[in-house]
């Protein structure tokens, strides 16, 4: 008998099983029904500073029966309950429900959306139900389309709740579940109902203790049907049918995750992106095993995603073509120049002086590499792609690295997530020695990437899909500042100004003049010194080569001395660390710097004709963590002088969120001993 089988049902008590919590984990609160007492939301986590709560945020996806096909379907539910401090808080108040699209078209189902505003009015609860027709469909792109709603009748006060259903035939879009946001999250819950025939990789993130992370197994039965016509035919429409029923066993794995008391998250100083900190739990389907049948894989290896890429027209078939129509222009930039490495520079040099990136978060071309090379502009996947090809076109070994930007977010080093990677460079190996280059970025000098790009795992998409590492601790910024003040023939008290920058700090004031003037920057320097101290004749070297540290230089002149019988002179001058960049009292992920560093200052000054020193600074010197950090403040004086030597070490560009309150200390020390101040004193 040739068969045809139809899902037509799973029983699985998974399908009943709702948000199990012990008699001690109960929900505060009863999802449906709003009373008086709701609107008194207590909880430490808010203070004056707190414009919204969520009360409680409830997620669970299970597997269920597709009817059509013998397969699974998604049903992923949620529900959610707010409290509206204030009208800042309102912006909670706007819900956008993503629902993927694949590229045939075929869309997740939104269903059973219910929303109500309640709000107090004369000590009774009134509720107002968001109707259908305020729902509008936004399209995201062409994978994801929003829907889009937001609460009527919004007061400072009111309590929003909402619940919905998505159903989804993508049985490997198992939904990720968030527990952390810009607001403080009371209680926050997940459910994940997984059958033993569909093997996820889970990934949980966050600094968030779980207040419940358990798993529990079932065995049960998978119940199927079976149509056929009653002569034994497959069944088609007409004629009379028999169903056939019949079982098949297997487990599920029902776990849960809580979290409760989640205080918010705020992003802070020295921080590459929140989204690496935030506490989440996401998946991705590994393996499909069904009884009777040879597992299939999934998710590919490292290598087999490289071979893929390599493969593909929008990334490594470009690259591997032969590319002649670039020829004679490539000629013509390495004309004269027999060198592997003097080469690689002026094709790198030609491309990122010659070509605009319009697109810095691409991981694919956009267009040919032929409308790359004529129009002079693309994404950065296509000109450093393109950057690539030229290197090939002079037998220099060049391939393209895959990474991820701070902003982007970290990667997986053992499981393949490209949508975890959005930057494109490239590797070039001449004699056994390796170069990374990336013509996107304007100024960048020749083997230097943006601090952007040292993020820690990136990939080299080749045949060994080899492993990079870009560590922020390898980066270390040296800059030293000299001043010089002295008393002139003329009565004046003048000085001179040195700054030797270190390479980031160099890119960044060669972007600033790019967009200014060195006139409008010496004004920014006036505006950052007291006063009575005047800027004039600032030059800046080694501005256009961009290998080489930038040197800025300026005079000054003092005018606090004269008459006045006290003076207080700040010896850092304009140079101090005014305010403490970690002002949070608390930190609840790490401290993401992008280098290391060590910043040395020096000031050499005579004492202002007519005047004593009175009173000066003391010397100190301060380790961070014994030999992580350092602060050395310097300083002694004389009848005639006063030197002074300040110096700021840290040696690594990470701490994890136990530092934060020893390294917000050491810097509340700094700013407070930079600020101190020389007393100069009249001699009557």
């Amino acid at each position: 008998m040739k068969r045809s089988l139809k899902l037509l049902s799973v029983s699985l008590f998974s399908l009943l099983f709702q948000f199990n919590v012990t008699a001690q984990d109960k929900l505060p609160i009863k999802f449906g029904k709003v009373t008086v007492q709701d609107f008194d939301v207590q909880s430490p986590l808010i203070d004056s500073s707190t414009n919204a709560v969520v009360v409680a945020s409830l997620g669970k996806s299970e597997f269920v029966a597709n009817t059509t096909e013998l397969t699974f379907s998604l049903l992923y539910k949620r529900k959610e309950r707010i409290k509206l401090i204030n009208k800042n808080g309102f912006e909670a108040a706007t819900i956008v429900i993503p629902l993927f699209v694949s590229d045939d078209n075929k869309a997740e189902r939104l269903e059973d959306l219910d929303a109500f505003t309640y709000n107090l009015e004369n000590g009774k609860v009134v509720p107002t139900k968001v109707e259908k027709s305020a729902v509008f469909t936004e399209k995201h792109s062409k994978n994801w389309i929003y829907k889009k709603f937001t609460f009527p009748a919004l007061k400072e006060g009111s309590i929003i709740e909402y619940s919905y259903e998505v159903k989804s035939d993508f049985f490997f879009n198992l939904q990720p579940w968030t527990f952390q946001g810009e607001y403080p999250v009371l209680w926050s819950q997940y459910e994940a109902a997984i059958p033993e025939f569909y093997k996820f990789v889970i990934l949980s993130q966050g600094y968030q203790p779980f207040f419940v992370n358990k798993t529990e197994s079932t065995v049960t039965s998978f119940s199927f049907s079976e149509r056929t016509q009653a002569n034994g035919n497959t069944f088609s429409t007409g004629g009379r049918t028999e169903v056939n029923n019949f079982s098949i066993p297997g487990s599920v794995d029902y776990h849960t995750w809580v979290i409760r008391n989640i205080p918010p998250l705020k992003e802070e100083a020295f921080t590459t992106t929140i989204r690496n900190s935030v506490a989440k739990v996401e998946f991705q389907l590994k393996e499909i095993a069904f009884p009777n049948s040879y597992p299939r894989t999934v998710m590919n290896t490292w290598q087999k995603v490289s071979e893929d890429m390599l493969l593909n027209e929008g990334f490594g078939l470009p690259i591997n073509r032969a590319n002649n129509w670039m020829d004679d222009e490539v000629e013509g930039i390495v004309k004269g120049i027999t060198q592997p490495e003097e080469k690689a520079r002026k094709i790198y040099n030609y491309v990122r002086d010659n070509y605009t990136c319009n697109d810095y978060n691409s991981r694919y071309i956009t267009t040919s590499l032929k409308d790359v090379f004529k129009n002079k502009s693309g994404s950065v996947a296509d000109i450093n792609l393109l950057l690539i090809a030229m290197l090939r076109n002079q037998k220099i070994t060049a391939d393209p690295v895959i990474l991820s930007t701070r902003d982007h977010g970290i990667t997986s080093e053992y499981y393949p997530l490209l949508e975890r990677f959005n930057y494109v460079v490239a590797q070039v190996n001449i004699d056994n020695r390796l170069y990374y280059l990336d013509a996107a970025i304007p100024r960048l000098a020749f083997n230097k990437l943006s601090s952007q790009a040292y993020n820690g795992h990136a990939r080299v998409i080749d045949k060994e899909a080899t492993p990079v590492y870009f560590m922020p601790d390898s980066l270390n910024e040296a800059s030293n500042t000299m001043v010089f003040i002295v008393n002139t023939d003329k009565g004046s008290i003048e000085g001179s100004f040195v700054e030797n920058r270190a390479y980031y700090q160099s890119l960044r004031l060669r972007n600033k003049i790019a967009k200014t003037t060195i006139t409008d920057y010496q004004k920014e320097i006036q505006e950052s010194y007291p006063e009575d101290v005047n800027i004039s004749n600032l030059v800046i070297d080694s501005l256009k080569k961009l290998d080489e540290p930038v040197s800025v230089k300026f005079d000054m002149k003092l005018n606090g001395f004269g008459d006045a019988d006290i003076v207080y002179f700040s010896p850092m001058l304009g140079e101090a660390i005014q305010k403490n960049p970690f002002i949070a009292a608390e930190r609840f992920y790490p401290v993401e710097m992008p280098y290391t560093f060590d910043d040395t200052y020096a000031l050499t000054m005579d004492v202002p004709k007519g005047y004593v020193v009175d009173e000066i600074p003391k010397s100190v010197r301060l380790m961070f963590n014994e030999n992580e950090g350092m602060f050395e403040y310097l300083i002694s004086g004389s009848k005639e002088s006063i030197q002074m030597r300040c110096r700021l070490v840290l040696k690594r560009a990470t701490y994890t969120n136990e530092d934060y309150q020893s390294l917000r200390d050491f810097y509340a020390y700094i700013v407070k001993k930079e600020a101190e101040q020389i007393v100069f004193k009249k001699i009557k």
